[in-house]
């Protein structure tokens, strides 16, 4: 384990200097980023103006919904900052034969193809997610407890891995296809499901996707389980969200370890 922290620290690091000689293009993505983000909070701002609540009865005001929203931004940029950028490479690794210099280095390949690279910037969002999230819950009636606060850091990096399994199967399927672009569009859309709380999935239609993304796809737990801890009252029901959370990360790990070693057996190289 050392090993590999160390290894990663050693890819952070040459990231954050190649990010760094190009200063401007950097401060530009992270402007783009802030920029996209604030227009984001603007029309949300505009939407409470309207109403006072998403949903009735879904406990879901204004303070409470923009910690839902700060909770979507840091998970969002962990992912993207750390595995993103590399797990979009895999294709061109693929189509050149890049892979095969990543295949016989004595190291996991999964840790190699999926946290070589580092975009610094993405991390601006998780930024202004942890400062949203500071300014929303020092607006709630009351405070969360202890262990709301205990239980959230946790949930958080259940979030995390839950999409890191959908980055992984979605890269691994590179390996049969060849090129996927089209798939890692599929990511972004299915992610935009994750945006909003599961309460608005409701009726003939909402009703079906919302168990469609949260007992198979797992992806409406990502950010409404870790928002629900902090942000609603926490009570002995709150614990089996949780539990279900867990086990849908784990779960995912598993399978998208099983998926992508299943990939990397069907791998011809480009010069086969």
């Amino acid at each position: 384990m050392t090993r590999y922290l160390t290894i990663l620290g050693t890819f952070a690091r040459a990231c954050l200097v190649r990010d760094m000689t190009f200063r401007a293009n950097f401060l530009l993505e992270c402007l783009t980023s802030l920029g996209w983000m604030s227009m984001n909070l603007a029309f949300y701002l505009l939407v409470f103006t309207f109403t006072p609540e998403i949903g009735k009865g879904t406990g879901w005001t204004r303070e409470p919904f923009f910690a839902f929203v700060a909770t979507g931004l840091i998970i969002n940029a962990i992912v993207q900052a750390f595995f993103m950028p590399s797990a979009e490479e895999l294709t061109e690794m693929v189509r050149t034969g890049g892979l095969d210099g990543v295949l016989v280095k004595p190291l996991d390949a999964q840790f190699l193809l999926s946290l070589h690279r580092v975009d610094f910037s993405a991390l601006a969002n998780g930024i202004v997610g942890l400062v949203l999230l500071a300014w929303a819950v020092s607006r709630f009636e009351s405070p969360p407890p202890p262990v709301a606060w205990a239980v959230y850091p946790l949930l958080i990096l259940c979030g995390v891995a839950i999409l890191y399994g959908l980055v992984i199967m979605l890269a691994a399927a590179t390996i049969h296809m060849g090129r996927n672009q089209s798939l890692y569009d599929f990511w972004f859309y299915l992610t935009n499901f994750s945006r909003y709380p599961a309460e608005i999935y409701a009726g003939p239609w909402g009703g079906p996707l919302r168990a469609l993304c949260t007992f198979v796809i797992p992806i409406l737990l990502v950010v409404n389980v870790p928002a629900r801890v902090i942000a609603q009252p926490f009570s002995a029901g709150a614990w089996w969200p949780v539990a279900g959370m867990v086990a849908a990360a784990a779960a995912a790990l598993v399978v998208s370890r099983w998926v992508f070693q299943r990939s990397l057996a069907r791998y011809r190289s480009a010069s086969s």
